[in-house]
């Protein structure tokens, strides 16, 4: 795996570039995939992907393995005791928003499915953008914000436009590997 090119992003260590290498970009479709990347990327605001990523098995135990009923029905006594986990950020606004979430996304449910919800911004197929360099990667686009403000207006939190831009190249709504990174290939 060393002789591959990789984007230089995910170089740090080999966590990094597994997650690079394997998760970064794939298409997702997957409601209960999508909501954990969507509240995992909400974590990371004001932090850097890698921590989140050294806490995502920590965000799975916490939250139930993604069991977004059980989710949608914590509280008070639960944001206390999560707020005491160091196996995730502990923010009491963070925790909450994955809760608020829960409820958001059930009431989606009544009309959609997340991923059709979702994946129709982009007509079902991502959007394959032919970066060279890391900066010319933008940090939100104007379909980020447009989905960020549809997204608040259901009740989702921790959903601003650079959020929503990460988590859709997360879950390959958006493919912004590098023209000379191996995933091209």
């Amino acid at each position: 795996m060393t002789d591959k090119s990789r984007c230089g992003w995910c170089l740090k260590d080999d966590l990094y570039k597994r997650y690079h290498d394997e998760v970064w970009g794939v298409p997702v479709f997957d409601d209960k995939t999508l909501f954990a990347f969507l509240n995992l990327e909400g974590a990371q605001a004001g932090l850097s992907w890698y921590t989140i990523l050294k806490k995502e098995e920590g965000y799975r135990k916490a939250f139930l393995n993604w069991d977004i009923k059980a989710i949608s029905k914590m509280g008070e006594k639960d944001v206390l005791r999560l707020k005491e986990n160091p196996e995730i950020v502990r923010n009491t606004l963070k925790i909450k928003a994955v809760i608020t979430n829960a409820q958001a996304y059930l009431e989606l449910k009544k009309t959609t499915s997340l991923s059709d919800y979702l994946w129709a911004y982009v007509d079902g197929q991502p959007l394959i953008n032919q970066w060279k360099t890391l900066d010319q990667i933008p940090a939100e686009t104007e379909l980020s914000k447009q989905i960020s403000k549809d997204l608040k207006k259901k009740g989702f939190k921790f959903v601003g436009p650079t959020i929503i831009y990460a988590f859709m190249q997360a879950v390959g709504m958006v493919d912004d590997h590098l023209t000379t990174c191996w995933k091209r290939a």
